[in-house]
């Protein structure tokens, strides 16, 4: 069997990779020579663990190639999958879908047999049918091409995991022979008895956006707790154990903090908002969810103008961690790209450090002082913010961080330290859902807002 990957962007890459490791023989094809030239050479454009030595592993193994060439990518393949951008479109924030009419335009005129278009991007529901009327149009007359939607779900960071052992795979599909394709794909998931949802081209895409939306509505419900808790004496992380000890709910993205940012929440929710408004069938949760979760951001930049002082002015602010989450280069729609502007806009001194983060935000933010040490970002300080929970701020000797700051202040977005260890540090410490440790010890149970 071989497969077509179009896009080497992170859905593309770790795909085709995987899929390589099935077994299957791989071409990934993209228009940016730089990008397959850095491929070649056994480069990697994007950060994600483990990837780079399995691309490796499957190079040397003779599975998984990379090109420019389309025609040779097409050519014998079983089924082309596409998994080019969908970014939001700047006049109105809907997903920009020409890459993928493009490429399934492309395909259609180059397939030579039976082939099945795949869409791996995420796109809002009907665009399987748009790429079937457009196939339709383009294919050789002698050719049988079926299309088909197949969802990915990938988390940034865990990525080779979520792609080997799934929770299941969604196949979008009204043609039992493309079903059958696509079964054969995923077959040596079999042994680890993943479940396989086939269904219409129409719900599977709607599956991909409603998994996002729920995730996000979740990250959202309990940061309006932790708000509840801040003002009443409750303990979020508490409150979220408990919750979450429900089968019914379950305990994962319970986990309160600035909001959620990255590359799929933040569109795919602006995505099935838009979709409801255009089908007249409002979807007012995720609408709430949007509303609740940019205000999120924009509060955060207040609590850290707060705990010092109400003024940020001349002062220096130390910020560890820009990514949207650990373990990935992505700083797309990441909370920290709007918690630094507001701080610099309220007149802060901004110096940051991130792990892997720094070059791709470095294209977002200006005047921005980057250490390569998170002890050199507290040095005279006059408050230190913890944005993402990188495992290298979880264990930070925090006496040394005490001794080196000129005003002993910490605000702890994501949690990682323990109320009591920062006030016997006589640190004026502000965490997420916890009551607020002033630095005289004496607890102030009153939101920062």
């Amino acid at each position: 069997m071989k497969l077509a990957m179009v896009g080497t962007g992170y859905v593309g890459l770790v795909s085709g990779t995987c899929f390589a490791e099935f077994g299957i023989d791989v071409v990934c094809v993209d228009k940016d020579l730089s990008k397959i030239e850095t491929l070649n050479k056994g480069g990697i454009p994007i950060f994600e663990p483990g990837l780079e030595d399995l691309v490796a592993k499957q190079v040397k193994a003779g599975r998984l190639s990379f090109t420019t060439n389309l025609t040779d990518a097409v050519k014998g393949a079983d089924a082309v999958f596409i998994a080019v951008g969908t970014p939001p479109r700047p006049e109105d924030g809907h997903a920009d879908l020409s890459y993928v009419y493009q490429a399934a335009k492309e395909v259609a005129a180059l397939a030579e047999g039976y082939t099945v278009i795949v869409t791996k991007s995420t796109v809002p529901v009907g665009t399987a049918r748009e790429v079937e009327k457009i196939v339709a149009q383009h294919k050789k007359p002698n050719v049988t091409i079926d299309v088909c939607s197949n969802p990915e779900f990938l988390r940034e960071g865990a990525a080779i995991n979520d792609f080997m052992r799934p929770d299941r795979v969604v196949i979008g599909t009204e043609s039992e022979k493309a079903a059958q394709v696509m079964r054969e794909i995923y077959r040596p998931l079999y042994i680890n008895e993943t479940p396989m949802v086939v269904t219409s081209p129409e719900s599977s895409e709607i599956i991909k956006y409603a998994a996002n939306a729920f995730l996000a509505t979740k990250i959202t419900f309990i940061n309006e707790i932790a708000n509840l808790c801040e003002t009443t004496g409750g303990n979020v992380q508490h409150v979220a154990k408990a919750i979450g000890l429900d089968g019914r709910i379950g305990s994962k993205f319970l986990h309160a903090g600035p909001g959620y940012g990255g590359s799929c929440f933040p569109k795919d929710t602006l995505a099935l908002t838009q979709t409801g408004q255009m089908k007249d069938t409002p979807q007012t949760i995720v609408e709430s969810v949007v509303a609740a979760n940019a205000n999120r951001q924009y509060d955060m930049a207040q609590r850290v103008i707060k705990a010092c002082g109400g003024s940020v002015t001349g002062k220096k602010i130390g910020i560890l961690g820009v990514a949207f989450k650990p373990n990935t280069d992505d700083v797309r729609d990441a909370p920290a790209l709007v918690i630094i502007p507001e701080l610099q806009k309220a007149g802060a001194i901004i110096v940051a450090h991130d792990p892997e983060a720094r070059e791709e935000a470095s294209h977002h933010l200006s005047d921005v002082e980057w250490q390569d040490d998170p002890y050199n970002v507290a040095k005279n300080a006059d408050a230190l913010a913890i944005i993402t929970e990188w495992n290298e701020y979880r264990a930070l000797d925090m006496a040394r961080i005490a001794g080196s700051m000129h005003e002993k202040r910490l605000v702890d977005m994501r949690n990682i330290y323990k109320p009591e260890e920062m006030e016997k540090l006589n640190f004026h410490y502000v965490s997420i859902g916890r009551a607020e440790i002033v630095p005289d010890g004496v607890e102030a149970l009153r939101k920062v807002s």
